[in-house]
């Protein structure tokens, strides 16, 4: 009996716990989302920063909630993190800066016959096609990737050289 009345104290104190913390939340989330906001200056990505300290939070509650003031242990893990976004920012916009802008002219009309011829034949025979004329991979490598014996990526080529030259020609 005196077991079944400490698993109903521990669950009455795991479930005062959890109210404790909803009412944390209720009561922090809402000035915290506000305060990030003025710093960060967009709401939704505040929000969202501010949710993850919750969460952080909410997985060590037991420690936390006997803190003088939990709310301050938050907004340090908020601020954090949006320092953190920032850092990130900062290094991806560094990068892009030292890209160069490179323009690829578009395929000339040889390439699009080509693309449109291939797609039409069957998709062994295409496989075989493109792997080895514009992959450069040998017979062999071809046959080992496709797990097929090396006659049979010979037939495909075969093939695919007489279906691609027939679509080709419907083309002209």
């Amino acid at each position: 009996m005196a077991t079944h009345h400490g698993e109903v104290w521990v669950r009455d104190a795991a479930s005062a716990a959890s109210r404790d913390f909803d009412e944390f939340y209720a009561a922090a989330f809402t000035p915290l989302s506000l305060q990030l906001y003025a710093y960060l200056g967009d709401l939704g990505e505040a929000q969202a920063l501010v949710q993850e300290a919750f969460c952080r939070a909410y997985a060590r509650w037991d420690r936390i909630s006997r803190y003088d003031e939990p709310v301050a242990w938050v907004r340090r893990v908020a601020w954090n993190l949006a320092t953190s976004t920032f850092r990130r920012r900062r290094t991806a916009l560094n990068f892009l800066r030292r890209q160069r802008e490179e323009h690829a002219a578009g395929p000339d009309p040889d390439r699009v016959a080509l693309t449109r011829a291939l797609a039409v034949i069957p998709a062994q025979q295409r496989r075989g096609v493109v792997l080895h004329y514009m992959a450069q991979l040998p017979v062999a490598e071809i046959a080992a990737q496709e797990g097929v014996a090396e006659g049979t990526v010979k037939s495909w080529l075969s093939r695919g050289r007489a279906a691609l030259a027939a679509q080709l020609k419907k083309e002209n």
